[in-house]
């Protein structure tokens, strides 16, 4: 790690017109499995300590992760709860080996690299794989789920930084245009292209299988490329990595392209309540609008906006911001509940899910970090800073 600390991030919030902390001491409250952790942590981190998360314009000083005060990250003190130092993973992964991942960032900044090194080699050693060499998301059964982009890649990704190891950096460029690969549906010039499927199994009996599109899926993994992609673009020894940096850019823009593209089809404009949300399957007439995967696709919008603002124009910010206003109508007032959302335990009900979720109340969390940390951005790019 630097033995140079990092610089407090001295920004002010912008009012998002609901009360962001209900927002995430509910998510905090509702958080109870390895990802919900994971996520949480991450969101914290954004909103609190952005100068330590990879969006940052340097998180990696002296191409090393920083050293940090543990006590004064909030993010690090909620983490490090879950994090166990003697297993073959960070956490119980309730039958995922990537899930637990998604804590490998936090474990990093906590100087835990024993048990990161565990989790990595249970990612890389362990797990079933396809014959494409993708890794399972599944502890036992080879199924690819978009999910996994999220969790595992970037976690490699801050694991090759911590280790100096350019190689893994690119095993985590691999594994996110392998998913790409098999899960990315339909041809140029058809309605849905860009966009992913949730669940491939070859097992054609699991029950996993999901072929649709499912909203949480495809932001999930555009989120998680956006990540790799910081990495890539900011760590000195990726940052000539210009082909690879290109794929994952038109990676995400395919999957932001296709949710825009899918929201502005005729058939599926609604009158309903929560109309401007997207829906929770992508594809699907009847699936109702979710607040959450609509925020976590707005936080993608404004991160690449400003990781790489000629891949981004000012349309696509504008339909992020209306997307931002929508969900901000979603945020209960009494207790910050975020609703309608996705089921995140059954994935393939259509209709408005009224409980709220934990990944739901950090999308929201990020996605108000991403706009605030946007506006910062665009406000120096406007006055010649």
């Amino acid at each position: 790690m630097s033995s140079h600390p990092v610089t407090p991030h001295s920004t002010s919030n912008p009012d998002p017109g609901f009360d962001i902390h209900k927002v995430l001491e509910k998510g905090l409250e509702l958080a109870a499995h390895s990802w919900e952790w994971g996520t949480a942590a991450e969101a914290l981190l954004e909103f609190h300590s952005p100068e330590l998360s990879v969006f940052s314009a340097d998180p990696f000083p002296g191409d090393e992760l920083p050293k940090v005060d543990v006590e004064n990250i909030p993010s690090l003190v909620y983490a490090r709860k879950f994090i166990s130092t003697d297993g073959e993973g960070l956490c119980e992964g309730d039958g995922s080996t990537s899930d637990p991942s998604s804590l490998g960032p936090s474990a990093l900044l906590l100087s835990l690299l024993p048990a990161c090194t565990r989790q990595v080699r249970a990612l890389l050693q362990h797990t079933p794989r396809l014959p494409s060499g993708a890794i399972s998301h599944r502890a036992t059964t080879p199924e690819l789920w978009s999910d996994f982009v999220y969790m595992a890649p970037p976690f490699l990704a801050h694991h090759a930084v911590a280790t100096a190891d350019p190689s893994l950096l690119h095993d985590a460029i691999q594994q996110c245009l392998l998913y790409r690969a098999a899960l990315q549906r339909d041809a140029p010039a058809t309605p849905f292209h860009g966009l992913w499927a949730h669940i491939l199994a070859p097992d054609a009996e699991s029950a996993d299988q999901d072929p649709a599109l499912w909203l949480t899926g495809n932001a999930w993994a555009a989120m998680g490329m956006a990540r790799v992609l910081a990495v890539v673009r900011k760590w000195g020894p990726s940052r000539a990595w210009k082909t690879w940096q290109a794929a994952l850019e038109e990676s995400i823009v395919a999957i932001l392209r296709g949710a825009v593209n899918a929201q502005t089809r005729a058939a599926f404009r609604s009158a309903r309540p929560h109309a401007g949300l997207l829906r929770n399957y992508l594809d699907r007439e009847d699936a109702s609008g979710d607040a959450a995967g609509t925020a976590l696709m707005a936080a993608v919008v404004y991160r690449m906006a400003v990781l790489v603002p000629e891949g981004v124009g000012w349309e696509m910010v504008g339909r992020a911001d209306g997307w931002r206003e929508v969900v901000g109508r979603c945020v209960r007032a009494e207790d910050g509940l975020v609703v309608p959302v996705a089921n995140i335990v059954v994935w393939q009900e259509r209709d408005v899910f009224w409980r709220g979720s934990s990944e739901g109340q950090s999308f929201v969390v990020m996605m108000v970090a991403a706009w605030r940390d946007y506006l910062e951005w665009k406000g120096g790019v406007e006055g010649g800073g």
